[in-house]
């Protein structure tokens, strides 16, 4: 019988295939190694094992330390055995998994213990996927469903079920199709067929019956999973879409009205061009007429008057009319410039000769001012005549008597050409001429006691008349300080010299002066 003398434990110990060492405590709390075998010592890279009474912290790596520690103290607490993971390392053929650690008198033991084995390891990790797998199915915001090769449902997460309002307990064992409307049935069930035995992945819409029987929009995406012996299943994510359908109804409904309303303006311009114009060009003819008296006398000089007025008011409407018409096809984008080189110089003096009777009629002086040598300029010239018209027009319009309007023609430093007509008038507000750009942007002006005139389309159609030749309109302003409009032209625009025969703006109808007499 071998007597517990005869037994080497020092020796055993230190052959122990396994790390292991032993750790006391010293009157401050610390803690140190007492024994630490060859194992212990390889599996933390030392090469020698030196560490009798040497603290914890020479042997054991820092980043690991405080693992240990907090071990030793639940240890000494708790009096009962704690495990530390360690990262698995082969040392002598045998995988490592961690250490155990237990009290034994003032001793702590720390004992490492060998890692399961690999068919343990795969069956962990494989409960590790499912358990992942499961959580993606249970949290996900998106409806999942699971059905089997018979086309029954045999799994449903919470967001389904909460979605669309049905139990799992009506719906575990259900086919699948019950929950497509009627219309989509045959097709849903072919695709299901389909989809399990070639096992491809597809998408698309399909109509859903909630539990309430009002039937839901839904995005579908289906993919095949194969399980041992040969189980099949389809796992289909179903994404709600029944709001965006109701937008793009709203949408499709909204276009359809507004292309309603578009050919309701289509065709209102069109009667507006044909149905007004004719008559009030009739207006305009006969009472041209009987001013002049072609037929003989009228005999009483209060007919003259109220056909003056006649002649005025139809003239006013035609040019409103006009206007009109004109913003809608610059709008649409139907306007197509008649372009030659005109003399900018011919084309002012013209443009002042046609306001000249109303700006006298209003106390005020027209002034011309040109510089010399200017190069002709390649545009349209009705454009820029009706450019001129528009912005003299409401120059005169807001002018009060013994005021000064300016009309300027002069070259930039880059060569672009400015055209410039500026007031004296009441002015606009600086915060508000974005808004009177805008078309139909009449400004009302504070403390001016006459009311606002005309369409309010004057000088938004002489800043898209500018723009349809490249260029643009500036406004300055301010209320009493009269206005400054620019239109500049650029350079692209100007000839080089000048041409020698004169401009075709040169000569104006008396109809063409008559008409801007009456421009708003």
């Amino acid at each position: 019988m071998v007597s517990e003398q005869d037994i080497d434990f020092e020796t055993i110990f230190g052959d122990m295939p396994l790390p292991s060492f032993v750790v006391t405590t010293t009157a401050d709390n610390g803690f140190v190694l007492s024994y630490v075998n060859d194992a212990a010592c390889h599996y933390f890279n030392h090469e020698r094992c030196e560490f009798s009474g040497k603290p914890v912290r020479n042997m054991i790596d820092e980043a690991i330390l405080p693992q240990f520690v907090q071990a030793f103290d639940d240890v000494l607490k708790k009096n009962r055995p704690v495990t530390v993971q360690a990262a698995a390392l082969l040392a002598d053929g045998i995988r490592l998994g961690g250490f155990v650690i237990s009290k034994s008198g003032a001793f702590i033991h720390v004992m490492g213990i060998p890692a399961a084995s690999e068919v343990d390891s795969l069956q962990q990790e494989r409960d590790d996927a499912i358990s992942l797998l499961t959580s993606v199915f249970d949290v996900s915001e998106v409806g999942i469903v699971v059905t089997d090769q018979n086309q029954k449902i045999v799994r449903v997460n919470d967001s389904f079920v909460r979605i669309y309002g049905w139990s799992r307990d009506d719906l575990i064992g259900k086919e699948f199709i019950e929950l497509v409307t009627d219309d989509e049935r045959d097709l849903a069930r072919k695709n299901h067929e389909e989809f399990m035995r070639s096992g491809i992945r597809s998408s698309g819409e399909m109509k859903i019956i909630r539990k309430d029987k009002n039937v839901a929009n839904a995005l579908f995406t289906t993919a095949a999973l194969e399980l041992s012996q040969g189980r099949r299943f389809q796992v289909t994510t179903i994404m709600d879409i029944t709001l965006r359908k109701q937008m793009e109804l709203s949408l499709r409904l909204a276009k359809e009205q507004a292309d309603t309303a578009n050919q309701a303006k289509s065709t209102f311009l069109a009667n507006m061009s044909h149905e007004l114009r004719t008559p009030l060009n009739a207006i305009i003819g006969f009472s041209e007429m009987m001013m002049k008296e072609t037929f003989g006398e009228l005999g009483n000089d209060k007919y003259k008057e109220y056909l003056a007025d006649i002649h005025l008011s139809a003239r006013h409407l035609l040019e409103i009319i006009n206007e009109v018409l004109d913003m809608s096809k610059i709008e649409a984008g139907r306007v197509e410039l008649d372009e030659e080189y005109l003399n900018v110089g011919d084309l002012i003096v013209a443009v002042s000769r046609m306001m000249a009777s109303r700006a006298f009629s209003s106390g005020l002086r027209l002034e011309e001012i040109v510089e010399d040598n200017l190069p002709p300029l390649f545009a349209d010239p009705r454009l820029v005549r009706q450019i001129l018209i528009n912005l003299v027009g409401n120059a005169v319009k807001y002018s009060k008597t013994n005021g000064s309007i300016k009309i300027m023609a002069r070259r930039t430093d880059r060569g672009a050409l400015q055209l410039v007509v500026e007031d004296t008038g009441i002015g606009i507000p600086k915060e508000r001429i974005k808004e009177a750009l805008e078309p139909f942007g009449q400004v009302s002006i504070p403390n001016n006691s006459e009311p606002v005139q005309g369409t309010g389309l004057g000088l938004p159609l002489a800043k898209a008349m500018a723009e349809l030749h490249q260029g643009k309109l500036s406004l300055e302003s301010d209320v009493g300080k009269g206005t400054t409009v620019t239109i500049e032209f650029p350079a692209s625009r100007m000839q080089g010299k000048q041409k020698a025969e004169g401009s075709p703006l040169a000569k104006f109808s008396r109809a063409d002066e008559g008409l801007a007499e009456s421009a708003e």
